[in-house]
């Protein structure tokens, strides 16, 4: 079972807000484009620090839309989020030890989207290093164990992780030696998500069960977006040409963009004054959508005000 009921009001709003960025944006195609949205009717159980035990929160009801929800896509950064979680788990459970480093890392991968930090990230979740090829034995231990994320996340029981892969580190150039060899020849093993599967776990991190209360107000606290301080010096602020750039000035956001030649998405929990708070997480596909910064803002301008009329 999806984690959200499905809901007729939604639907309509969601295929309206399709239909309109499809008819302002020629070049992107039915299948470029997934989306998961889901709404926090009141009593609203986010950004609560974590004030509802875990049964309770996933016994809560929410409702939602999706559009290709459970489509494999290339994620790009926004499997950082996955990253993120993970280590938290670890550092609970007593797997891995916190660290200056570890925390400069974990900052600089979600505030900035670094993917030398993220390299480190996933050397620490996993006890591998990248390197040059190993031989065959070796190199089933070492993919064995890069594979632990995955395991983590299979083991939590939820049906929209059973289709993801999140065990590869994130490139500025790509892969070279043995992490070349573990992508795969036609990069069959690279990174897979779902807007579904993000969407279940932001949902855990806003919903204050992502690991524990704690953990998730921290995780919380680096995935924030101040729309009204973005850096000026930057091409990609992670609000600019993504989900934040299409909200007013007083809307709060936090988001985990990701970008390529060949992918634009993003994923966020955001709260308008006076609203209901809401959760999206929008991919989009192909060079020419990759290039444009116009499209999630256009999106999510339209469930801004969807949101008002609900």
């Amino acid at each position: 079972m999806i984690f959200f009921n499905k809901d007729e009001q939604l639907e309509n709003l969601g295929l309206g807000i399709l239909d309109a960025t499809w008819a302002a944006f020629g070049t992107l195609a039915r299948n470029q484009i997934a989306l998961t949205w889901v709404v926090y009717d009141p009593p609203v159980l986010v950004n609560t620090g974590g004030a509802l035990t875990p049964k309770a929160f996933w016994d809560h009801p929410v409702r939602g839309f999706t559009y290709r929800g459970v489509e494999r896509i290339y994620p790009a950064s926004v499997v950082k989020l996955f990253y993120l979680v993970a280590v938290n788990e670890w550092l609970e459970k007593g797997m891995s030890q916190t660290s200056k480093e570890l925390e400069r890392a974990l900052r600089d991968m979600i505030v900035d989207s670094s993917n030398d930090a993220t390299s480190l990230i996933v050397d620490i979740l996993s006890g591998t290093t990248s390197g040059p090829h190993l031989p065959t034995g070796p190199f089933e231990t070492w993919k064995y164990q890069r594979n632990i994320v995955n395991r983590y996340y299979q083991s939590l029981g939820w049906e929209e992780m059973e289709t993801i892969n999140v065990c590869q580190k994130t490139w500025s150039d790509g892969a070279y030696g043995r992490e070349r060899a573990f992508v795969g020849e036609l990069l069959e093993n690279r990174n897979m998500l779902t807007t579904n599967a993000i969407a279940r776990l932001l949902h855990s991190i806003v919903g204050g069960v992502a690991v524990s209360s704690g953990r998730s107000q921290a995780m919380m606290a680096l995935l924030k977006r101040n729309l009204n301080d973005l850096p000026t010096d930057r091409d990609e602020d992670q609000a600019t040409g993504f989900l934040g750039g299409g909200l007013p000035k007083n809307a709060q956001i936090w988001s985990k963009a990701g970008w390529t030649s060949q992918v634009h998405h993003d994923a966020a929990y955001i709260e308008l004054p006076e609203q209901r708070p809401y959760l999206l997480v929008v991919f989009t596909e192909g060079k020419a959508q990759a290039k444009s910064r116009d499209i999630l803002p256009f999106v999510s301008k339209l469930v801004a005000e969807a949101i008002a009329s609900l």
